[in-house]
């Protein structure tokens, strides 16, 4: 069964379909009419701003803090109890360096604050604090898919793959559109979650 969604799809097929063509569409405005140099980077505001960009036309709860607990497979998300602390938490921590970039996008991936499209607003979030900080944004082309989805499982007790993976797909070719989209691949989100309550935690 699909997630509740504004298009009156019931098949997961067909939504991740529409959904990725509708949103990789907002992308392209997201990237060119300058909303992304609008933002604050590394703020959960600007996270917020580009989630909801990306999926207001397809979802009630674009840009909204989840009110679900959401697992994938054996890794549960950070509980709905515990997210609003922290989500400040995270917009806390330094990000002037990459491996302080990369830390605080493991620790937005572990609270994964919205109920779907996580992954994609999140690397667009991440190329924007590696703007803005070093003039370089990842080339995703460059990442290998599943090296990608198992260093971010393990990101959150050893960030080292990770790092390394992204440190050797960085560009300073910040301003291609097509490098930018790359990062939006459905491909490159985990697919479904499962929703549980608190007293399964």
């Amino acid at each position: 069964m699909a997630i509740e969604n504004k298009l009156g799809l019931k098949s997961s097929a067909d939504l991740a379909r529409e959904e990725e063509r509708i949103s990789k569409k907002k992308a392209v405005e997201l990237f060119e009419n300058g909303i992304l140099d609008s933002l604050e980077p590394g703020t959960f505001a600007a996270l917020q701003t580009i989630h909801k960009y990306l999926f207001e036309d397809i979802y009630d709860f674009a840009g909204k803090v989840r009110t679900v607990n959401i697992a994938k497979g054996n890794f549960r998300f950070a509980s709905v109890m515990y997210l609003e602390a922290a989500l400040e938490n995270i917009e806390k921590m330094p990000q002037s360096t990459f491996d302080e970039i990369v830390e605080k996008y493991v620790e937005m991936n572990v609270a994964h604050p919205f109920r779907e499209g996580n992954g994609r607003s999140t690397r667009i979030w991440l190329d924007l604090m590696l703007k803005t900080a070093l003039h370089k944004v990842v080339d995703w082309s460059r990442v290998d898919k599943e090296d990608y989805l198992l260093a971010m499982e393990r990101s959150p007790i050893k960030d080292i793959e990770i790092k390394h993976l992204l440190m050797a797909a960085l560009t300073d070719d910040v301003d291609s559109r097509e490098i930018f989209m790359k990062g939006i691949d459905r491909s490159y989100c985990y697919e479904g979650y499962e929703s549980f309550k608190a007293s399964e935690l």
